[in-house]
């Protein structure tokens, strides 16, 4: 947190000593040793205040959230967020009008959770307003800030986020107040923005094991108002069990593939209902081709051509849905080597091109793209032959027996 330095500097030099303190996550994780990500900073000046104190300072202001108090500051190439203290004036469920103000614990009721409520000084020392963020960090227990009700009645997305600090920090119980209050307002998530909605869905499934989490999602009916088509979360539970075997990195598209239909469509329904990005939804889409067939009783040669017709990636992706979805039960050596040879494994160059086409005298055209599919086709059905004059050859063949 010293990076931060330049920019309670400029606070300071604006609005005194303790005017601006650190708050929120770096302040969460910092309690119980977790590695600090981005460092966001309340202070009690205006953003008008705010941005005329990084200015004076020399330092780059960006409005990013200026509607809400939010300005970005830029120290060090470093982005800090920087938001003047709050107090809901109105909610909708949705979104919030605030108003500013110097109080530090009027500031801390609109915030989501005890842990999340808990400042820090520059130098060090903690203000918990709530009495219970400390403690609660520390202990692992996602309690709302106040009425539990209340808090979802001012943001429903705090629904998922409960769920999603849960699968993160969450240990023992949940918290019986907050599991009954996302219970009673799951149905009040339909108002949300997709975005929203998917993006805090795929940081929850980016835990390191959010089993636990998906499990009370689904027996609170959660899960069903977001993702109908996960009701048996076997496939799921077998793909973090795989990934934690194998030391892979938490994967949330590839976990997110075990919760929608098992099918290209359906897949691609789910993603657009989700906003998914394009890349994103593209995958979930391949992840689910049933061509080439997926089998752990592939041999090589047949691994090798499905590598090459679809990819690293997608070959990847389907061995393990596959696996998960067969409960990972047998065949696990079969599916390892199939993974471990899509790794190890580069698709060679095709060796003929369009102007070998020609030059073995078919005419520039359509035919020229026919004939060169046909060669490749025997390259590969050849299992990707290294020898250039071989292919020639089956080019002289293929060209002699076409007619123009």
């Amino acid at each position: 947190m010293k990076t931060a330095a330049p920019v309670f500097d400029a606070l300071e030099a604006k609005g005194g000593p303790g005017c601006a303190r650190f708050v929120g996550g770096c302040v969460r994780n910092a309690l119980i040793g977790q590695p600090v990500g981005d460092l966001d900073i309340a202070t009690i000046l205006t953003p008008d205040q705010v941005t005329q104190a990084l200015v004076a300072a020399g330092l780059k202001a960006v409005p990013t959230g200026i509607d809400h108090g939010t300005i970005t500051a830029v120290a060090g190439g470093q982005p800090f967020e920087i938001t003047t203290l709050r107090r809901d004036v109105a909610t909708d469920g949705r979104r919030a009008v605030v108003a500013f103000t110097q109080d530090w614990s009027e500031d801390a009721q609109r915030r989501d959770f005890n842990l999340n409520a808990v400042y820090c000084d520059r130098e060090g020392n903690l203000f918990d307003p709530t009495g219970q963020g400390v403690a609660d960090a520390q202990a692992g227990r996602i309690v709302f800030v106040g009425d539990a009700a209340t808090r979802i009645e001012e943001d429903s997305l705090r629904i998922l986020r409960f769920f999603r600090f849960l699968a993160w920090y969450g240990k023992g119980e949940p918290d019986a107040a907050a599991v009954a209050a996302c219970t009673a307002g799951k149905g009040l998530l339909k108002n949300l923005a997709a975005e929203r909605v998917a993006k805090e869905l795929l940081k929850l499934l980016a835990a390191y094991d959010p089993r636990p989490a998906l499990a009370l999602m689904a027996q609170t009916g959660v899960l069903a108002e977001l993702l109908p088509a996960a009701q048996d979360l076997s496939a799921f539970n077998a793909m973090i069990e795989f990934e934690v075997d194998q030391l892979f990195t938490n994967d949330p598209v590839l976990r997110l593939a075990t919760l929608v239909p098992n099918d290209q469509i359906g897949a691609g329904k789910a993603a657009e209902a989700l906003r998914l990005s394009n890349d994103q939804k593209e995958r979930l889409i391949q992840a689910m081709g049933k061509t080439p067939r997926i089998t752990s009783w592939m041999s090589p040669r047949e691994s090798r051509r499905a590598v090459y017709q679809i990819g690293v990636g997608t070959f990847s992706d389907r061995i393990k849905l596959a696996w998960a979805n067969a409960g990972r039960t047998g065949a696990t050596h079969q599916w390892r080597g199939l993974l471990a040879l899509a790794e190890s494994w580069t698709p060679p160059p095709f060796p003929l091109t369009g102007q070998d086409v020609i030059n073995s005298g078919v005419p520039k055209g359509p035919m020229v793209g026919l004939v060169l599919r046909e060669v490749e086709d025997w390259w590969i059905d050849h299992d990707f032959i290294d020898d250039k004059f071989s292919a020639i050859e089956k080019l002289k063949a293929v060209a002699q027996g076409m007619a123009y």
